[in-house]
């Protein structure tokens, strides 16, 4: 996404002005991490708090980094971002192998660019706090976006990256899940009857599936890990009931049990820099959670003030994951 074409969007925090507010604490700049599993809705909602707290947003998806295959690895769209300015996003070379020391180094310039003009970051796909959906619901709506993904063009943006010569999927965007499931499938063309294709192709899309809930499911196991660690204050917000609804009763879900206990925490965060650590709903293991850190994490959030807000879903991959399971 070009930052050249980007216009401030308007708070719609009528009463609220950040300017000025996003103070330091202890020396320290203030930074919101938005964090959840692919189809959870961080995205969503680290655009819905840009827009009313001016805030620019860091996207920390180690697929999403790379350009092209924007179906494949769902990028949000730029009629998605609705001007909120988007970071390292779809702007490294798929045949690069993006590391974690690329992502700090960058990220961390990234987040001083935003700062010095006195606006807050939002890091989205990372960690420290996350929203949660019951699992059976996260599989079936995984289920659904990767039929809406065929839809829109999944396969033939597929069929335009695949390279026959090419079998090594370990690096690069070559990695993103959609990309090696469909490999047989494209190499069968011309070798097997349409039978035989539609079956390669219904397979391939199965996997892509399977993998995806497979992922959800280790991303859920390693923030837990990550939460019992860290010892990090969790304020659960159960978001099930937004992925069960549909039309205007989803929306509605969303904005009383996402949004606006988010916008509240963030303000606090933004106008104190003290968030009360006890919970503000006790639910069941099956919610999102929005976690909250008082020194900052380790690395490359230890020089922040850091609030972490996520969404929980099935298909995650962030370099903050990697990076605090495996320290560099």
């Amino acid at each position: 996404m070009s930052i050249s074409t980007w216009k401030p969007a308007q708070s719609s925090l009528t009463n609220f002005s950040v300017r000025g507010m996003i103070n330091k604490h202890q020396g320290k700049d203030k930074v919101v991490v938005v964090l959840g599993a692919t189809g959870t809705g961080k995205s969503r909602l680290a655009i819905d708090l840009a827009t009313r707290f001016g805030a620019e947003v860091i996207n920390s998806d180690k697929i999403q980094v790379y350009k092209g295959l924007d179906i494949v690895t769902n990028k949000v769209s730029n009629e998605e971002c609705r001007g909120v300015p988007h970071h390292l996003l779809g702007i490294i070379d798929p045949e690069v192998d993006f590391t974690v020391h690329d992502f700090v180094h960058h990220a961390l310039l990234v987040v001083d660019a935003i700062v010095q003009k006195n606006r807050l970051p939002i890091i989205a796909g990372v960690l420290l706090s996350w929203m949660d959906v019951a699992i059976p619901v996260l599989h079936s709506y995984v289920s659904k976006r990767v039929d809406q993904m065929v839809d829109s063009g999944l396969v033939e943006e597929g069929k335009a990256f695949f390279d026959p010569r090419v079998r090594d999927y370990d690096y690069g965007i070559r990695r993103a899940i959609g990309v090696p499931e469909m490999d047989e499938f494209f190499r069968s063309e011309g070798l097997v009857d349409g039978e035989t294709r539609a079956k390669l192709l219904k397979a391939a899309i199965n996997e892509i599936k399977t993998n995806t809930c497979k992922l959800a499911c280790r991303q859920v196991e390693k923030i837990l890990k990550m939460r019992e660690e860290f010892g990090w204050h969790i304020h659960r917000l159960n978001a099930t009931e937004v992925f069960l609804r549909r039309g205007g009763d989803a929306e509605d879900a969303w904005e009383r049990l996402v949004l606006e206990p988010s916008t509240n925490i963030v303000a606090r965060f933004i106008c104190k820099g003290n968030i009360d650590p006890k919970p503000t709903i006790t639910t069941p293991s099956n919610a999102i959670s929005i976690a909250t850190t008082k020194l900052g994490i380790r690395r490359f959030l230890v020089s922040f003030r850091v609030l972490a807000l996520s969404i929980w879903n099935d298909h995650y991959a962030s370099f903050m994951i990697h990076m605090f399971m495996n320290p560099v």
